[in-house]
């Protein structure tokens, strides 16, 4: 592979490695002195993991990862980063090694700036392109961008003073990129696409209740038929499945970081039978709480 590709001219990748590798002391997801900045660091191959990403976006500077939704493949290597509009389930694989480490960096989008952004930049002729999750090349400016962000987070001093306008200045870039259109148009809230926007931070906020469609429906303005296929064309998976995924990730969040049993954090996230639960589980990663929780810390640290 052509580490010196075109994308990166203007900011070696090997500068970018170096960097990066200075802010990775441990594997898995390393915290920076900005709140939404991780760099992650694996040492090993994954296959078929589940992710549930926050809004923003991921760019790999060493390894390679790939995104699978339905028949929908979405690389983020390294010439290509991954931009969330929303957050929606789906299946990851990445390529690493002790010897040459996968090298990420995670930037979780701050939404108010994000949508004052995309209220300053022109409209967009149809709103229906809107997409949960796009696949861009990495352009120089990018490139560039993370060069700057990545020395400055090396100086606490020089992050304090300008990591803010580098965040903004990020936002921007992806949000004006090759497929950023595709992100405006959900940011935005308008039309169908936007409807399906608000319902799913409704989902987000109550995902430990009891949830009804037809009540989902109703509170944007749609009748069922109309809400399951708007819903799924954006999240690629159904409202019910939607829900089932966000209760087992934030389940898995729990049992990682706070060594909850097993009976309290499914009475937590909304299931009513620990055993239901476990099944549920263990049916979407592939391994018991227990298991998982193992596997987790090792690989993706505690804020997995």
């Amino acid at each position: 592979m052509n580490y010196l590709s075109d994308p990166l001219k203007s900011a070696p990748r090997q500068d970018l490695i170096a960097l990066a590798d200075g802010l990775t002391p441990v594997p898995g997801y390393n915290a920076t002195a900005l709140a939404n900045v991780r760099i992650l660091r694996s040492e090993a191959d994954l296959h078929d993991v589940p992710v549930l990403y926050r809004p923003g976006a991921v760019f790999v500077l060493q390894g390679a990862k790939r995104g699978l939704q339905g028949r929908q493949i979405y690389r983020y290597d390294e010439e290509h980063y991954l931009a969330v509009s929303v957050p929606v389930p789906f299946r990851m694989e990445s390529r690493a090694s002790p010897e040459r480490p996968l090298l990420a960096i995670y930037v979780d989008f701050d939404l108010s700036v994000a949508a004052e952004i995309a209220t300053a930049l022109p409209s967009l002729p149809d709103s229906r392109m809107a997409q949960s999750l796009v696949s861009s090349r990495m352009e120089p400016d990018i490139a560039d961008l993370l060069h700057r962000l990545l020395r400055a987070l090396g100086n606490p001093a020089e992050i304090a003073i300008l990591g803010p306008g580098l965040l903004r200045e990020l936002h921007y870039r992806v949000l004006v990129g090759p497929q950023g259109g595709a992100l405006l148009a959900a940011l935005r809230l308008q039309g169908n696409p936007g409807r399906i926007v608000q319902s799913l931070a409704r989902l987000r906020a109550d995902y430990a209740e009891s949830i009804r469609i037809t009540d989902l429906a109703a509170e944007v303005g749609m009748s069922v038929p109309s809400y399951h296929a708007h819903f799924k064309a954006l999240t690629g998976s159904t409202p019910l499945q939607y829900v089932k995924a966000i209760r087992l990730h934030e389940a898995r969040l729990m049992i990682t970081r706070q060594g909850r049993t097993i009976g309290e954090v499914a009475a937590t996230v909304g299931y009513a039978s620990p055993a239901q639960f476990s099944r549920d589980f263990k049916r979407h990663f592939g391994r018991t709480p227990t298991e998982e929780a193992k596997w987790v810390r090792p690989h993706l640290g505690e804020t997995g």
